[in-house]
């Protein structure tokens, strides 16, 4: 295996990565704590599944900031450069964490708390939103040619590593911690230590250079004026099937995630530490499908590996409800497992293929705007449809979601087929 490419460009991998696993560890952080303690702390009900119906509320609130933060943040990725603008992002998104971990609770400030906390979640997703399409971007404008794949998959590679340093932080002081503490002051520390993580973040990508691409694109012509307006007027048929084609990989994510710990942990009575750690042996699964789609993507082409990744989702989805309410751990991480392994497949290959749907002139603004609106479709309403779904039809109906996820992206990779083949 010919390693000389990543060497060459190893501090362009590395930002793109360890950027990416940052901003994902601090998101993750809100959807373990959303799953385990916000509703309780920030929300007042008599019902604990309206607590947690509200909890998860608030964590899909970023994911209608991530929109805005993607128009925003792309506009000048497109007009003054990738670099300076991931930095922006990062910052935004890391001091949006860290001030979470000093809010007070409901029974401290009342109506306060709840308001403050959806303030700096949304500004959590705002950063968001101009991160994964910078880092994307940083990883394949530099890629040597047939390496687009392999080298865009390293930003998707973040999303494992983060969850990881997350949860395991979370298991680590659910093992320490009574749920008493836990509960009323531990919960805080994982977000006083993104601090740390954004930190060595930001002092990766300050070293790193403009990409080839955006500095031709640039010798050429003079930016665009308005990014957003000509996404929309000359390439609105991408726009629309690149975020119909990432449904897929957000509702798998957050239902294997947050949704099952969340429900696991609660309806379904398993122990909160044991199933964290089968979480983190199964997310192993989803960094081995994101490396396998990202070779067999360069081998063949990422419109490929998706639209199998798509009919695999609706397979998984016949099987994950059954799976979680199995009560046997062995069923459970099998079942965790192999949807965090496909959705691996319909993730590993989005850095180049969405990408590839855009101009240099207006990538950052398509790449991250499809990105994000993709999310609200597949990630903010997962987890409560999923609970809507439980609470009607027992954790075998939750599935059914997954299933509709993967019709809906595998349609997005068909309404631009001709387009993709012209270019392979």
């Amino acid at each position: 295996m010919n390693l000389a490419p990543y060497r060459a460009h190893r501090r362009i991998l590395t930002a793109s990565l360890v950027g990416t696993a940052v901003e994902f560890y601090d998101f993750y952080i809100y959807g373990t704590a959303a799953a385990l303690v916000f509703g309780p702390l920030f929300f007042p009900s008599e019902s604990p599944s309206a607590q947690l119906m509200l909890s998860f509320m608030s964590f899909g609130l970023a994911f209608f900031a991530r929109p805005v933060g993607a128009v925003v943040f792309g506009h000048y990725g497109d007009r003054i450069g990738r670099k300076s603008t991931l930095v922006a992002s990062l910052m935004l998104m890391g001091a949006s964490t860290l001030l979470i971990a000093f809010l007070p609770t409901y029974a401290m400030v009342g109506w306060v708390a709840p308001l403050l906390l959806c303030i700096l979640r949304f500004g959590q997703g705002f950063g968001l939103g101009g991160e994964w399409g910078g880092a994307a971007l940083l990883a394949v404008e530099n890629a040597p040619p047939g390496w687009k794949s392999r080298f865009g998959m390293f930003p998707q590679l973040g999303a494992p590593v983060g969850f990881i340093a997350a949860n395991g932080l979370f298991l680590l002081l659910g093992l320490g911690l009574s749920d008493a503490d836990f509960a009323q002051w531990g919960w805080r520390i994982p977000f006083l230590f993104s601090a740390l993580l954004v930190g060595l973040g930001l002092w990766v990508r300050l070293k790193i250079g403009e990409t080839p691409d955006f500095k031709e694109a640039l010798e050429k012509d003079a930016p665009v004026g308005v990014p957003l307006s000509d996404l929309m007027r000359h390439h609105l048929l991408p726009t629309l099937a690149g975020t119909f084609a990432v449904v897929a990989c957000f509702a798998i994510f957050y239902l294997a995630t947050s949704f099952a710990l969340a429900h696991g942990t609660t309806a379904l009575g398993y122990p909160k530490e044991q199933f964290l750690l089968i979480q983190l042996g199964a997310i192993l699964f989803m960094a081995a499908g994101i490396v396998f789609a990202g070779y067999a993507s360069d081998a063949s082409s990422a419109q490929c590996v998706l639209t199998w990744g798509c009919g695999a989702t609706v397979i998984v989805g016949f099987l994950f409800g059954p799976a979680l309410a199995s009560e046997s751990w062995l069923l459970i991480f099998l079942g965790l497992a192999t949807a965090l392994f496909v959705m691996g497949l319909v993730y590993g290959p989005l850095g180049s293929w969405l990408t590839g749907l855009f101009p240099v002139r207006v990538r950052y603004t398509g790449a991250s705007v499809t990105f994000n609106a993709g999310g609200i479709l597949g990630g903010a309403m997962a987890p409560i449809i999923a609970q809507a779904l439980a609470d009607r039809g027992g954790t075998e109906m939750v599935g059914l979601y997954l299933a509709l996820a993967g019709v809906v992206s595998w349609l997005g990779l068909m309404m631009v087929r001709r387009r993709m083949a012209d270019q392979a």
